[in-house]
């Protein structure tokens, strides 16, 4: 087969409509050769070819007569001195890293080691990975957009759902039955009425990057069902798409984000730059390490044998290195301007941005980010911590970042709970944050406001057990984080009592609201809008199964989900709620926000002391907000009051009078009352709010 030098750039395999270009990067390798496979179930390549072309660490060359739909890897040649931080063998065959479309997923077995089995890690193993290694495929980039416009929702108008893709749809009975669990089918006309109905703006996708499993879980029957084990940064899950052919696999994801758009919904990507599926020292050599070990991860500077791991995964991709550096905005690139993607939800970011041992804020991962016309222009959101020492970096991204707001979630869980002395964090949480964001020229929409996401226990979970139940696990219940709230009130899981089952419902309910009414951007969690159980699995990482899919018929709660579509509706006409400064500014004369206590009267230094205060009253003037819109005109929006009461028994409430003795508020969201008609009350008057609620009014003109 004829072989040109070819070109450097782009990485990766790029068809041009005659040949294919091949080039990837190893900056220790002494030699590079292609291989190339004639289908899937080839034991073996039928062709290996060296590349000539070399570029400083770049190795290329153009193949005339390669096409899309051509399966192919890499043999790489180089020292084999653990020690010393090389892993070279050419009896592996890798991953380009590059990979557009995994033609061939792995399959386990241990000649994917490249190290003896049963050594620690430092004796070579030559026996061929060719049968079992998994394989790119040269795919054809072209795609009818139809003019496709991405929404690009303000920020403050954002209300963000985090999904799985298969968990999504895989039981909805209204999805087409060879789509559900699919891109099409979270694409599909019920899924899209789904999430406008439910009045969210953008879905974040759990990771759809190619993954790995991990050999312990398939010995245990189980799969990385979420998927936060990458190995290919620029192919879409096969997973998720009823692929007759791997060329399939991205038009399906593109038709998917074109049909999002059009109904107006951004999406945001959860991605997985932190670590590999290469797992530790012991791991499988699929790409990276067989590249380029010392190159790609993080060695360990006291043993080079092994890595720095600030994920509890294994290893740490290598943020210091240049070619790692590249290979991240690559990969973020190209999700923007091939994919169209709207955003990152970077997982465990803390560890991208460590120097050597500590998280800088000057470190070159955001300097890349912050210069980048592409990068720099999407939403960005953090998972601000990671499992190293110093790894908790709440309040700390620089501006042009979200972040997950742990204290938000912490916070809100705490209050309703009950716990004493609480009522400080959980105003300063409810009105956006500013203590943690507004120091360094942040603004409110900073903050991702959550309660539950997909780490952790679901919401209908959260309010019904007392520990974590991950014994199907397999790890004997010790995995997963500890979320010890006592709201079970003694009877754990689903009860037939109603009192119990009502104060749960209320409590769900309660959550919802403050989320929604909180100031900051809502993530709601997929599924926990219908009362998505996992049976008290705070872990179901490794579930594929209806344990983790969202129940459209048997387990749904409707009346859950009417609420939680009332209060998406009732934020999205609210400016007070939507708001792009921090509270607690004047306009002529007028606070933006007071806070009350239960008498209607404004709280005093002692108030905000009294450790066992846990009703409070928010009063937002919406003829006060210091805001203008688009065209310069200032924003005038209802005045809002809400009344949050943490107690367990019912407390009596005086409204507020404003604008004259026959000022009337209007209830238009009660959690007590979740189906109530709206009802109107004079400003003054008293009002028995019931324990363990939150109610919205609304100021009538």
């Amino acid at each position: 087969m004829r072989v040109w030098p070819g070109r450097p750039y782009p990485l990766g395999a790029t068809w041009d409509g005659r040949g294919t270009n091949f080039a990837v990067t190893s900056a220790n390798a002494t030699s590079v050769a292609l291989v190339l496979f004639d289908s899937a179930t080839a034991p073996m390549e039928s062709v290996c070819v060296r590349l000539d072309g070399r570029t400083e660490a770049v190795w290329h060359g153009y193949l005339p007569d390669v096409r899309p739909g051509q399966l192919y890897g890499y043999r790489v040649e180089g020292p084999w001195d653990p020690a010393k931080g090389s892993r070279f063998s050419p009896a592996k065959v890798l991953l380009d890293p590059y990979a557009k479309a995994i033609g061939r997923p792995l399959v386990w077995n241990p000649a994917l080691l490249a190290y003896r089995p049963g050594s620690d890690g430092r004796d070579a193993d030559t026996t061929d990975s060719a049968p079992y290694a998994p394989l790119g495929v040269v795919v054809d980039p072209a795609f009818d957009w139809r003019d496709d416009d991405p929404p690009t929702t303000p920020w403050h108008e954002t209300v963000i759902y985090e999904l799985h893709v298969k968990g999504f749809t895989a039981l909805n009975p209204l999805v087409p039955a060879d789509q559900r669990g699919t891109y099409l089918g979270l694409a599909s006309p019920p899924a899209v009425r789904h999430l406008l109905d439910l009045g969210v703006t953008a879905v974040e996708l759990m990771p759809v990057h190619g993954h790995a499993d991990e050999p312990s879980l398939l010995e245990r029957g189980l799969t990385n069902y979420w998927g936060y084990n990458s190995l290919a940064y620029f192919a879409p899950d096969a997973r998720f798409a009823d692929a007759s052919t791997s060329l399939s696999v991205v038009s399906q994801f593109k038709t998917m984000v074109r049909t999002l758009h059009e109904a107006g919904l951004e999406v945001i990507l959860d991605v997985v730059y932190n670590h590999t599926a290469e797992g530790n020292h012991l791991g499988p050599t699929l790409s990276f390490r067989g590249l380029d070990n010392a190159t790609y991860y993080r060695l360990d500077p006291a043993d080079h044998s092994r890595y720095q791991d600030f994920t509890g995964c294994g290893n740490t991709l290598n943020m210091q290195s240049p070619d790692v550096l590249k290979l991240l905005m690559d990969s973020l690139r190209y999700w923007v301007l091939e994919m169209h993607v709207d955003g990152f939800r970077f997982d465990l970011a803390a560890a991208l941005a460590r120097s050597m041992f500590a998280v800088d804020r000057l470190s070159s991962f955001f300097d890349v980010i912050h210069q980048d016309p592409v990068i720099s222009r999407v939403k960005l959101i953090a998972e601000p911590w990671d499992v190293g020492e110093g790894g908790y970096q709440v309040g700390n991204f620089p501006p042009g970042w979200a972040e997950w707001n742990g204290r938000y979630r912490d916070a809100v869980r705490r209050f309703w709970r009950g716990d004493a002395g609480m009522l400080p964090e959980f105003t300063t949480r409810l009105a956006g944050s500013s203590d943690l964001y507004g120091a360094s020229g942040r603004h409110p929409h900073a903050s991702i406001n959550f309660i539950t996401a997909h780490d952790g226990f679901t919401l209908a979970d959260l309010v019904s057990y007392h520990d974590r139940h991950n014994e199907a696990n397999g790890e004997a219940n010790g995995d997963g984080a500890s979320e010890n709230f006592s709201w079970n009130e003694g009877v754990e899981g689903p009860t037939d009592d109603g009192a119990i089952g009502e104060r749960r419902a209320r409590q769900r309910r309660n959550l919802l609201f403050t989320l929604l009414m909180s100031v900051g951007v809502p993530m709601i969690s997929g599924g926990d809008e219908v009362a998505r159980t996992q049976h008290g699995n705070n872990n179901a990482y490794c579930h594929d199964s209806a344990l983790t899919w969202t129940p459209w018929e048997k387990g749904a709660d409707p009346s859950l989900l009417a609420f939680a579509r009332a209060l998406v509706a009732f934020r999205q006409s609210q400016p007070v709620l939507m708001r792009r400064t921090f509270l607690g500014g004047r306009r002529r004369g007028v606070a933006d926000v007071l806070w009350l206590r239960p008498d209607g009267q404004a709280m005093t230094d002692a108030d905000w002391a009294e450790t066992g205060q846990r009703v409070i009253q928010m009063l937002l003037d919406g003829g006060a907000i210091p805001e203008t819109d688009a065209h310069g005109d200032r924003i005038v929006g209802d005045t809002v009051l809400l009344v949050f009461n943490a107690e367990s028994q019912d407390a009596e409430v005086t409204l507020p009078v404003r604008e004259g003795p026959t000022s009337r508020w209007e209830r238009v969201l009660d959690t007590s009352r979740p189906d109530g008609p709206a009802h109107v009350l004079v400003g003054g008057s008293r009002w028995t709010m019931t324990g363990k609620s939150a109610a919205a009014f609304r100021l009538g003109r």
